[in-house]
């Protein structure tokens, strides 16, 4: 079997360490499917990145059939299958979310054009660098002749939080559950919904909410945790959810990769394309199911309560804000 090329930005970085040991040990792509790993990092972090190369091929992986580590986009980018985009600047103390947004514009017009110039027109992409979804945007209006099916963000990680707080109120693994959503951004604003979840309890399959019998917990700190599950990590690690982090992008490329599970959805940061009212034009985190053809639809026709409607239009707003805000630092 063809090796495929897969590229992982940042790939110095903390998500990448975690991450890159299970994309070459075939946990991903497939358990018989050999990788090309290309790493991309700034000039400064090639003595780190050098030392993660060394620990790669210390595990002598049979499926990793070559490393390539660099800090030139032509070279990380040249006809790659996979991008995972993880390298963007952080946000610093004191920092506003606006001067997080022009720093990552810049990164990502850069990135969306190395794409353009050097990926196949085929590569599959999900971006994890905050701010994600506007992060997401930027590359692909910068690489228009890549389809914009093609540029996904990451909120599976949200998505696996949310499974998480259920599952673990109910005292259930996590398989038990299904079918929750993450509408929006990746973000404060983002929302949770498990209106049409379900979860497995004594061998019954229930609606979460039913499940749950708690309202008041979950348009509460339910929601409140999940939104600011991320913080919280922080404030207690010091460090950002690396490990979590790096699972849900595995999560996410596999589903993409080989598919979902009838009967279940996945929460995906797409470019919309105006179902159930959000504005087109943006990357916004919608319920999608994913056929063996690695093509996703947005899954149709959930009743939608006015409980859900604000929030799902608040999310969005933000996301336009964050669109106009961040275009407006790419024509400066």
């Amino acid at each position: 079997m063809a090796s495929i090329r897969v590229l992982v930005t940042g790939a110095a970085g903390q998500i990448a360490y975690s991450l890159l040991y299970p994309i070459a040990k075939g946990d991903v792509f497939g358990a018989d499917q050999p990788i090309d790993l290309l790493l991309l990092d700034i000039p400064s972090m090639m003595p780190v990145l050098n030392g993660v190369v060394m620990e790669l091929q210390d595990c002598a992986l049979p499926l990793l059939s070559s490393i390539v580590a660099t800090a030139d986009e032509k070279e990380a980018f040249a006809n790659i299958d996979v991008a995972i985009l993880v390298g963007a600047m952080p946000r610093r103390e004191g920092m506003e979310r606006k001067d997080l947004l022009k720093a990552n514009a810049k990164i990502f017009k850069v990135q969306g054009e190395a794409l353009e110039k050097y990926a196949k027109k085929t590569c599959k992409i999900v971006v994890v660098g905050n701010p994600a979804n506007t992060n997401c945007l930027i590359a692909s209006k910068c690489a228009p002749s890549i389809p914009k099916e093609n540029f996904t963000c990451l909120t599976r990680l949200d998505h696996n939080r949310a499974i998480a707080q259920i599952t673990n109120r109910l005292g259930v693994q996590p398989h038990a559950a299904k079918n929750v959503i993450i509408w929006g951004n990746h973000s404060s604003t983002q929302y949770p919904d498990v209106r049409h979840a379900v979860v497995s309890v004594d061998g019954k399959e229930l609606p979460v909410m039913q499940a749950i019998k708690d309202d008041a917990w979950l348009k509460g700190d339910f929601i409140k945790t999940i939104q600011q599950r991320g913080a919280a990590i922080i404030k207690a690690r010091k460090l950002s959810s690396a490990m979590s982090a790096s699972k849900a992008i595995c999560d996410h490329m596999k589903d993409w990769w080989f598919g979902t599970k009838t009967g279940t959805y996945v929460s995906m940061g797409i470019i919309s394309d105006g179902s159930y009212g959000i504005a087109k034009g943006i990357a916004y985190s919608f319920p999608v199911t994913i056929g063996a053809d690695r093509n996703y639809s947005i899954v149709q026709g959930l009743q939608i309560d006015e409980f859900s409607r604000e929030r799902m239009d608040a999310t969005a707003k933000e996301l336009l804000d964050e669109k106009d805000a961040a275009f407006s630092h790419l024509a400066e």
